[in-house]
């Protein structure tokens, strides 16, 4: 019940090492938790109905050198919630999709809409939304990102926009966001700006872009001190 960007992006000439990053809001609490998983090797987004132990399962076969493409629907079969799961992974060269029967009959009999799209070094995916202009809206505002930026703002930047498009069509007061990026080119202790929650409040994307900034800002300041 979510909408969610996972990039991997090459930070050597030769496109063999990758950062990659989740980002991710929605209106239930604690997403952090149970949606994106992020490793050197791969990215995760499991939403609608999360179960503990496919995201970490799909990192697992990530980091063992596995294709997304090819052990996202796999994962999902191992889960008791098969049906109603919604999973996208990128790996350093393939994209995995995987929307399950329950998810989808849900939302051609109610009024919200959900969908995927994926591009070169992306893929976007979303339930319960307001409109699918949410994920077109996601997906814009990442491509035409300047790339000297972070990517922990830029995947701020994109979820954002998905968000004033309308994001999840629900109504509840106690929303979340995330963003996690593992980039081995990154700074010491990059952890403090890289990987961020909002467990619990009625503007989380807005709450986590102040905390982003404000961790950079200690991240700057300890680093000079070291």
């Amino acid at each position: 019940m979510t909408f969610s960007i996972v990039v991997r992006e090459p930070i050597d000439n030769d496109g063999t090492e990758h950062r990659f990053g989740v980002g991710v809001t929605t209106n239930n609490p604690g997403i952090g938790v149970f949606c994106p998983f992020v490793s050197e090797h791969g990215a995760v987004a499991t939403q609608y109905q999360t179960h503990g132990e496919v995201g970490p399962l799909l990192l697992d076969l990530l980091d063992e050198g596995r294709r997304a493409e090819e052990v996202v629907a796999p994962a999902a079969a191992t889960s008791p919630v098969e049906s109603d799961l919604q999973i996208h992974a990128l790996c350093s060269s393939t994209r995995g999709y995987f929307g399950g029967e329950g998810m989808v009959s849900f939302h051609e009999e109610s009024e919200f809409d959900h969908g995927e799209r994926s591009g070169g070094n992306w893929s976007v995916a979303g339930n319960c939304l307001a409109d699918e202009a949410v994920l077109e809206a996601t997906t814009t505002a990442y491509e035409e990102s300047d790339r000297a930026r972070p990517l922990a703002v830029r995947l701020l930047d994109a979820i954002e926009a998905g968000d004033d498009a309308g994001g999840d069509g629900r109504d509840n007061d106690a929303r979340s966001a995330a963003i996690k990026v593992v980039d081995p080119s990154a700074g010491i202790a990059n952890e403090w700006y890289n990987d961020l929650r909002v467990g619990a409040a009625e503007t989380p994307v807005a709450d986590l872009r102040s905390q982003y900034e404000m961790a950079k800002d200690f991240h700057a300041d300890a680093s000079q001190e070291w």
